[in-house]
């Protein structure tokens, strides 16, 4: 199984000495039956008064820093060890009604599913939707899979990945008409096309490993990265990465699951100052993969830890 190392370091810095207001903190990776976080250590600079570590309503680890004091810079690193189980997506077995789309969900799972098959984008003129079910008929056979890999494929093949520094999700009819957008864009873009043919998905926020990045791909190991998940009966939630182009979990370690991407950012807060005194905000990310003798297997903490 193999074992990624995270560091992943925010710094903010400001002309003159601030204040704090509270900061949420959702940075430590989701604990699943494919993924165990082994360590997890959260550094905070100045340290803060308190810190409170919670479950939100999707089942994330989120913290809350408040701060006492004023400081000219607030620095947050997260040192993060996970250990991964691939999952072999031959062996994954639908349940037979969901193996050709559209299909509908059973009762019970509808009630739990609903909110993640709503459109969250409009699209007065289908635009959207045409383009999902044009590609959903390219197969007249419709298998599930095959149209999620095509869809994944489709977005990795013909859209061009750029780095995209404003805050928030491009519209996805623009990231269709442009052809161009960030990962999360694309993440965006997809689930609103799986929706369109009734099918349930949900944001994944976290961390991509890149070993051999391609030319068109430099940036994209060097921030967190999103990606999608779909809920397929028989599966459960499965994760496609339109940007790289992977299908199923190997090399993305998740942090945040939701409906809504605003909900996943892995750090925000604000401050109390001068309209002038902020500076600058730098984010830097390192994923390596490491050897099982390498890793360290003592038991992560139940919370990741602020000092």
């Amino acid at each position: 199984m193999p074992t990624y190392r995270i560091r992943h370091v925010t710094t903010y810095r400001y002309a003159a000495p601030v204040s704090f207001g509270e900061h949420r903190l959702m940075l430590r990776p989701r604990e699943s039956h494919d993924q165990q976080t082994r360590s997890a250590r959260i550094d905070i600079v100045p340290p803060p008064a308190a810190t409170v570590w919670s479950e939100d309503p999707s089942g994330n680890l989120v913290g809350r820093a408040s701060f006492a004091g004023r400081d000219a810079e607030l620095r947050v690193a997260a040192e993060l060890e996970v250990e991964q189980a691939v999952i072999d997506l031959d062996a994954l077995r639908l349940q037979r009604h969901s193996l050709t789309c559209p299909f509908s969900y059973g009762a019970e799972e509808m009630a739990e599913l609903a909110r993640f098959i709503e459109r969250q984008h409009p699209d007065p003129e289908h635009v959207l939707d045409r383009w999902a079910w044009s590609i959903l008929g390219e197969d007249p056979e419709r298998d599930t899979l095959a149209f999620l890999r095509r869809l994944t494929a489709r977005i990795r093949g013909e859209f061009s990945y750029r780095r995209r520094l404003q805050k928030g999700i491009q519209d996805p009819l623009r990231t269709l008409r442009l052809g161009t957008g960030s990962c999360r864009d694309f993440a965006v873009l997809m689930a609103e096309a799986v929706r369109a043919v009734g099918l349930a998905a949900r944001f994944a926020s976290g961390y991509l490993y890149m070993p051999e990045p391609e030319p068109e791909e430099a940036g994209m190991g060097g921030h967190t990265h999103a990606w999608l998940q779909v809920y397929l009966p028989g599966a459960g939630w499965v994760d496609f990465d339109p940007t790289s182009g992977s299908v199923g979990n190997a090399n993305l370690v998740r942090v945040a699951l939701v409906r809504d991407p605003d909900h996943a950012a892995p750090l925000s807060g604000s401050f109390f100052g001068q309209p002038g005194d902020f500076l600058e905000m730098t984010v830097s990310v390192c994923v390596t993969r490491v050897d099982q003798s390498e890793a360290g297997f003592e038991p992560g903490p139940a919370q990741a830890r602020a000092a």
